[in-house]
């Protein structure tokens, strides 16, 4: 399924090109348009350029972790009101805690299931 121009775009951050090829494919075969970036400041150069609709960043990247993605996103007067889910492979309560803290919407644990990132998503984008 091709993504039309009017379709929400997308910002998935991931510094691995394994699950950002995942996070890539499914949120595309839902009808999302997506960008992508491999560092959290490119995420945060990408966020600010072209204003997605919402971002799945991963937690654990080079330059700019996640939460540092997230506070930086939250920050700016252009970008504070992007819906962020972060994407980890840390499962700590207290991890989940300092995302929400840093501004997340939502947490998404990998291993994900595809359905689960599409909900999640359409949740946060308030469609069904």
């Amino acid at each position: 399924m091709n993504a039309g121009t009017d379709a929400p775009l997308i910002l998935a951050a991931d510094d691995d090109e394994i699950i950002l090829g995942l996070v890539v494919y499914r949120l595309e075969h839902s009808g999302y348009r997506v960008i992508t970036a491999h560092d959290g400041e490119e995420a945060v150069r990408r966020a600010r350029a072209e204003r997605p609709a919402l971002a799945v960043i991963d937690v654990m990247m080079p330059k700019l972790d996640g939460y540092e993605v997230t506070r930086l996103l939250r920050a700016h007067e252009e970008t504070k009101d992007i819906p962020v889910i972060l994407l980890t492979a840390r499962v700590q309560e207290a991890d989940v805690d300092r995302g929400f803290e840093a501004g997340a919407d939502d947490y998404l644990r990998k291993p994900f299931s595809p359905q689960e990132l599409r909900s999640r998503v359409q949740a946060l984008l308030g469609r069904s």
